[in-house]
């Protein structure tokens, strides 16, 4: 008999940790190859995860309802094969399997597993045994924070571990010389008879509705947070006049869906103006690794979907360059259902190059959207209107009704110079407005 850890997978590039949602199987049930075993949920995707293995479920190691950090064993199956290795599945494929967490009962079997990430990656433990995760880690060494200081550091997540949030507002208050964590003072004098009393929290009454954030919600705002804190933001806007456009997807709409089955919106046209013009301001394309700048060969663009709840997604259109207006009309169909139906696979989030929002699907004509890291810059277009206008004619300048819309391109400074910043989004708009009207579909 051998004994095979299953680990809690990585689902991306930026996500550290993931919440049990619910465990499929029981101690001492059965689980066939690639079978689900528990549901996770990060904030970006929620996803099953499969068993490496045949065999029995001996040990869960955590409850449901736990974030734990990825690449940390969550539970043991033990399978009949003397010499047994995991199998890959989907949702595991790109996962490092890690060490045991030693929290399991020792047996004479060793516990199968494949090569791990040492610990500094998949997270640590002080001398007290307090977990920090590879996120706050990092975030400690580049802001050279001492043990000591993490160690007196409270907590907010669970069992008081350190959050990013957590850490991020200690870095903020510890640059103003406002810090409110510091190593433990000697004990003080016992208050004289005149002391006033500590002062009491902040509590809420009157006409208020106090609603708890949900799990996503409160990991999009520790990535918002982490974003603004990481990226020197920068946002410019240009207005074009996209009338050429508005009147050729009315002429075509019809004869589209019958070709093609197809509903063309207006998001695939901007996909493509977008990759076309990453492939002239290339460094767009990028992100930062330290002091390197990662330029990204493959064009892969986002698109932020709303859900149900209200909350966003971003499902990726892999090398967007590389298709037609059909095409991009089918993959960006394909997303946005998939993403409203909570039905994303996890690699159809992963590995964005640039994004792009519609805040004009809300109404709004321009937004300052926040840059999704690593990523370097963002896009946001807003509602196309009717307004008057100014055009050169060769009877001289006339006031026209044309169809005009905002597009507004927040970057990250330190790679995206506002020379850089401007042309690309200058770009955009022109492969927009000069959008022949006579184009086949």
């Amino acid at each position: 008999m051998a004994r095979v850890e299953l680990v809690m997978p990585k689902m991306g590039e930026s996500i550290m940790e993931a919440t049990i949602l619910k465990w499929r199987k029981k101690p001492g049930e059965r689980v066939e190859l690639d079978e689900p075993v528990l549901d996770i949920a990060t904030d970006k995707v929620d996803s099953e995860v499969p068993s490496p293995v045949e065999g029995i479920l001996v040990e869960i190691l955590f409850p449901e309802n736990e974030v734990v950090a990825i690449n940390k064993t969550i539970a043991v199956i033990e399978t009949e094969a003397a010499n047994a290795q995991p199998a890959a599945s989907p949702a595991l494929s790109h996962a490092a399997p890690a060490a045991s967490n030693g929290t399991h009962s020792s047996t004479p079997e060793a516990a199968t597993q494949v090569p791990y990430l040492p610990t500094a990656v998949a997270g640590a433990k002080s001398s007290d045994s307090r977990f920090y995760s590879p996120l706050v880690r990092t975030i400690a060494k580049e802001e050279g924070i001492s043990q000591p200081e993490l160690d007196a550091l409270a907590g907010s997540g669970m069992e008081g571990r350190v959050t990013k949030k957590d850490i991020l507002s200690y870095v903020s208050q510890r640059k103003s010389g406002a810090t409110t964590t510091a190593p433990t003072p000697p004990p003080a004098a016992p208050a004289s008879p005149a002391a006033p009393a500590p002062a009491a929290l902040p509590s809420v009454s009157g006409n208020v509705e106090i609603i708890e954030m949900d799990r996503m919600r409160k990991l999009i705002a520790d990535h918002m947070v982490m974003s603004k804190h990481t990226s020197p933001h920068v946002t410019s806007f240009v207005e074009a006049d996209v009338t050429n456009l508005v009147n050729w997807r009315s002429r075509v709409k019809d004869g589209f869906k019958k070709k093609y089955n197809e509903n063309i919106t207006f998001t695939p046209i901007f996909v493509e103006a977008i990759a076309r013009a990453i492939r002239d301001f290339p460094l767009i394309n990028s992100s930062i690794d330290g002091t390197r700048i990662l330029v990204k060969k493959d064009v892969n663009i986002g698109m932020a979907a709303a859900l149900p709840s209200g909350n966003l997604i971003v499902p990726v259109i892999k090398n967007a360059d590389l298709l037609n207006l059909a095409g991009l009309t089918k993959q960006v169909n394909e997303l946005a259902n998939r993403a409203r139906q909570n039905q994303l696979k996890p690699e159809e989030i992963q590995g964005g190059t640039f994004t792009l929002t519609n805040v004009g699907t809300f109404g709004n004509v321009m937004g300052t959207p926040i840059i999704n890291q690593p990523q370097v810059a963002i896009m946001a277009v807003g509602a196309i209107r009717k307004k008057p206008a100014v055009l050169e004619t060769e009877y001289g300048d006339v006031i026209a009704i044309r169809q005009m819309m905002f597009l507004s391109l927040s970057y990250d400074h330190r790679v995206v110079d506002g020379m850089l910043g401007g042309s690309f989004l200058r770009r955009v708009a022109d492969y927009l407005e000069q959008f022949d009207p006579n184009r086949d579909f």
